[in-house]
């Protein structure tokens, strides 16, 4: 994992803790709007924002290292799914926290009127690889939202995404920002790294938050993007990419020169 990048302003920040966060702002229904961005504007971000935020810490640690590792039926149908904006799209992945070792496995499916909603449960890090021992959960959410399930469905890992995230809580509103940095997206020993990229996501109900205001007002604008379809589209040109092709052209073309082939 590339080292920690440097965000000055995070380090001045009031801190709180991950059982705090979660009681004021666990938002696992919620609004997720993205921007993609120079690192240098997330930094200016963050220096705007900190006289309102306060700043998720564990352990001493501010910016942790994320390993998300994404499943698909073997026609990609989760893939498919989002790309054509399919009413009962889903995604579903390990979670690895890589600084504390916990390991969560997540189902994303989408809710009302624009909403996101994810549900999670425990998994052994060890197993990470596999949804195999957490299959009835994943059946359980997919059979709730009217998705196919059982054993007919098969769930194979599709695409690992590493990075670097920090989390903030804008107190006025309970709202949260994340800020991902050190991007790197793989699967059969192709790889691309955005080294000087970040995603900014806001996580809110239904109102703007702060800091989508400040974005907007600095000319950045919510856009399509999904780290597991946008970067397997970047990965796989022979995927449909039309609702992230704005983002591939403009932060993934040079990228791809760089894809390392195993």
């Amino acid at each position: 994992m590339t080292t920690v990048m440097d965000f000055a302003a995070l380090d001045t920040l009031p801190r709180i803790g991950l059982a705090d966060l979660e009681e004021r702002a666990a938002l696992q229904t919620r609004v997720d709007r993205k921007y993609v961005m120079p690192l240098a504007a997330a930094g200016l971000l963050l220096e705007t924002l900190a006289p309102h935020a306060v700043a998720l810490e564990i352990n001493g640690i501010r910016q942790f290292a994320y390993e998300s590792l994404y499943f698909d039926t073997p026609e990609l149908s989760g893939f498919h799914r989002t790309a054509h904006r399919h009413r009962r799209r889903f995604k579903v992945r390990t979670r690895t926290y890589v600084d504390s070792g916990s390991c969560w496995l997540e189902v994303k499916v989408p809710g009302p009127r624009g909403s996101t909603v994810k549900y999670r449960a425990p998994h052994d890090r060890e197993q990470q690889h596999t949804v195999a021992a957490g299959r009835a959960f994943v059946d359980d959410v997919f059979g709730r939202h009217g998705l196919p399930a059982g054993d007919h469905v098969v769930l194979a890992s599709a695409l690992r995404t590493e990075y670097l995230r920090f989390t903030l809580l804008l107190a006025d509103t309970d709202s949260r920002v994340t800020v991902d940095t050190a991007l790197r997206w793989s699967t059969d020993g192709d790889e691309v790294r955005l080294s000087g990229t970040a995603i900014v996501e806001t996580k809110t109900g239904s109102a703007a938050s702060r800091a989508d205001r400040e974005l907007w007002r600095r000319g950045h604008r919510p856009v399509a993007f999904s780290k597991y379809a946008t970067g397997l589209a970047a990965l796989r040109p022979d995927l449909p990419a039309a609702p992230w092709r704005r983002v591939l052209r403009r932060h993934f073309t040079a990228a791809r020169e760089e894809l390392v082939h195993g």
